[in-house]
């Protein structure tokens, strides 16, 4: 059986406490779905607001806010391009192998898997190790790490690999779902923006959030 999930590489900054969060081994994956509790979800916000907690030297965006908050969501919320450390992974429980995203390979990319099945028949996805995806006739062959001669390989029909990538979605969409919840209850006075920032850094439509009470 091939299992295909969206995963986020977890790293929780030292001391962090706005809201709260769940514990992970650092550069541990937390797959993405609707089946998260809060701490997860709150998690997973941190990571990708943390991914974007930068400031450039050139940067023309509004000046970095005061308050502990706006300063940690900043880079979330005026971005252009938001990056989401992670990609799929993809398990063949039948022999045990997995295939990992590799690094500087994002969850906001996650669509460069159809180029396998739509596009040029290829996509690749970080470094160290170096995954590769490849349209071989009706099949699509899964390199672990495409750097080493011996690398072990996933192989699925296209058709599969066609609606695993649609659950992926689902799964994506399932958590932003329950991340609007979320941000309504633990951020509501960002709660809008958060939501819109994370479905552009996931490449989904931004559901409504619910008003303020």
């Amino acid at each position: 059986m091939i299992v295909l999930q969206p995963v986020l590489e977890i790293c929780t900054p030292d001391g962090f406490a706005l809201w709260p969060v769940a514990e992970f081994e650092p550069y541990g994956f937390l797959p993405l779905s609707g089946a998260l509790h809060s701490a997860e979800v709150g998690t997973a916000v941190m990571r990708i607001a943390d991914c974007n907690n930068t400031d450039a030297e050139d940067d023309d965006r509004p000046p970095r806010p005061a308050d502990p908050l706006g300063s940690f969501l900043h880079g979330l919320l005026t971005m252009d391009d938001l990056f989401a450390a992670g990609g799929l992974r993809v398990t063949d429980t039948a022999t045990g192998t997995t295939l990992l995203p590799g690094c500087c390979n994002g969850l906001e990319e996650w669509r460069d898997w159809l180029e396998v099945l739509d596009g040029d028949g290829w996509a690749s996805f970080g470094h160290d190790p170096s995954p590769l995806a490849e349209r071989l006739g009706d099949t699509a062959r899964l390199t672990v790490d495409a750097e080493q001669d011996n690398s072990p390989v996933i192989t699925l029909p296209l058709p599969e690999l066609r609606r695993l990538l649609g659950a992926v979605e689902r799964d994506l969409a399932d958590f932003l779902h329950l991340a609007t919840g979320w941000a309504a209850q633990h951020l509501p006075d960002h709660a809008t923006l958060v939501i819109t920032a994370l479905a552009r850094a996931l490449d989904l439509p931004a559901p409504a959030v619910p008003p303020k009470r």
